[in-house]
């Protein structure tokens, strides 16, 4: 199965990003370009020229909840790439309790394995369905002709008749005439004990081939288990199309997949600065960027699927630098992301188009929520322009955690109303300015949002 990388103009990736973002021109601008220079790389016919271009890595900087996470998210989205989000703080300096910087590259590579995965079981899918079906109608009871022996009186005449209850039973096991009937199945489990280690992390922090080596040891259980039909089909066919898969061929073109449009997101960059004081500068800090260079350079990683190069894999790393600015890293690491762009604060403008502009708008998902309690909420134009000022101030006076700010304040406009609503029946609420202010009448209501879980 072939990959194919975004063929996108520019102009169009930023309308893709803008249906989801808004604002922050210049990052997406730069996302854009990086995106598309992938798929001109594709094109370059001499191929060891094109194994010399790399991939400008992107450094974006500015305060929390400005849009750098989403940007990354969705520019993986329209790539159709893998794409992993990691946080350097949980990198340590290797000799350190933490995790090792390698582990990046091994997650992209299971994403990248996990995706092509779920793709090739939908194309076998339909097969896998039809096998399930033809062994929940033996389940049933129902004859197979091709069970009859040789030595059956009138043979032909038995198995055309079975054939055809067998047809007529399987269209009802189609039509979910069935789905209600318990049938027994075998099902397969691994009891892996939970070790604690030295580090004090649990097996689900170890090593992956750690793991493969205790299922190993801990032997499969089979045991019966009675699932009404819809189960046994939908369990039978996942069994049947794991089977169908190639591993070897998934791995081998996921491994190509990774390394050529693999996407990092490297989030909280700021957090491993090292900071000089009177003791002397932050070795462990400048340590864990040292032992990230070497990914971000380009290097050979081995994973359990087999070596991967990450030449060719694009880094995008942000912070909030608020004590720090990028040029505080380490100068070779600095020289690894050439692509440098700053996102702007969000105003008050930006957050009421945040509001109700993006597809994914808080404004629809709350619409959408109370539709679940038969509750048509109607937004006033006005009282979405008091949400954004409201949460504009908070942001100036208290944490500055950005475009959040608005979900927190959403979430104590319509507190009262979401408690309510499964005893409200059938009706319209509308959500006018007078109904926000009436919620944040003085500093008492705004001191409570603190409270609130970010």
């Amino acid at each position: 199965m072939t990959v194919s990388v975004s063929n996108l103009t520019p102009r169009e990736i930023v309308s893709e990003l803008n249906r989801y973002i808004i604002g922050q021109d210049r990052a997406k601008r730069t996302v854009a370009i990086a995106l598309r220079n992938r798929w001109r790389r594709s094109l370059v016919e001499d191929k060891s020229l094109r194994e010399e271009i790399i991939p400008r890595n992107i450094m974006m900087s500015g305060p929390t909840g400005v849009g750098k996470t989403e940007i990354a998210r969705r520019l993986a989205q329209i790539a159709d790439a893998p794409f992993v989000k990691v946080e350097a703080t949980k990198f340590t300096e290797v000799g350190y309790v933490g995790r090792d910087v390698e582990s990046m590259v091994k997650d992209l590579v299971k994403n990248a394995i996990n995706i092509m995965k779920r793709r090739e079981i939908e194309i076998v899918r339909e097969r896998a369905a039809d096998v399930a079906r033809e062994k929940v109608l033996s389940l049933l009871g129902i004859p197979d002709p091709d069970d009859l022996s040789d030595d059956v009186e009138d043979y032909d005449s038995r198995k055309k008749r079975q054939e055809e209850y067998r047809y007529k039973n399987r269209k009802k096991l189609e039509d979910g005439e069935f789905d209600d009937r318990l049938v027994s199945i075998t099902v397969e489990s691994k009891n892996i004990p939970v070790f604690e280690i030295s580090s004090g992390m649990s097996s689900d922090d170890m090593d992956s081939s750690i793991r493969d080596m205790m299922g190993s040891i801990f032997p499969s259980m089979k045991k019966e288990k009675k699932v009404s039909v819809k189960e046994a089909l939908e369990h039978i066919t996942n069994e049947e199309a794991q089977k169908m898969l190639d591993m070897d061929k998934i791995q081998q073109e996921a491994l190509q997949w990774a390394e050529n449009s693999g996407i990092i997101f490297i989030d909280e960059i700021d957090k491993i600065v090292g900071k000089s004081s009177s003791h002397g500068p932050d070795v462990s800090r400048e340590g864990v960027q040292r032992d990230i260079l070497p990914i971000v350079e380009g290097s050979t990683v081995n994973t359990k699927y087999g070596p991967i190069k990450t030449d060719h894999v694009l880094f995008i790393a942000a912070g909030a630098f608020h004590m720090t600015s990028p040029e505080d890293l380490i100068p070779e690491l600095q020289g690894r992301f050439p692509l440098s762009v700053t996102l702007d604060s969000l105003s008050v403008e930006d957050f009421e188009k945040i509001l109700t502009e993006p597809e994914n708008s808080l404004v629809k998902q709350y619409t959408e929520l109370m539709k679940a309690e038969n509750v048509n909420l109607v937004f006033k134009k006005e009282a979405v322009k008091e949400i954004a000022k409201v949460s504009y101030e908070l942001n100036n006076t208290t944490q500055n955690i950005g475009a959040r700010r608005l979900q927190t304040v959403m979430e104590r406009i319509l507190e009262d109303l979401s408690f309510m609503a499964p005893d409200m029946g059938k009706q319209k609420i509308t959500v006018d300015e007078k109904f926000v202010k009436s919620i944040f009448t003085g500093q008492e209501e705004k001191e409570k949002l603190n409270n609130y879980i970010i």
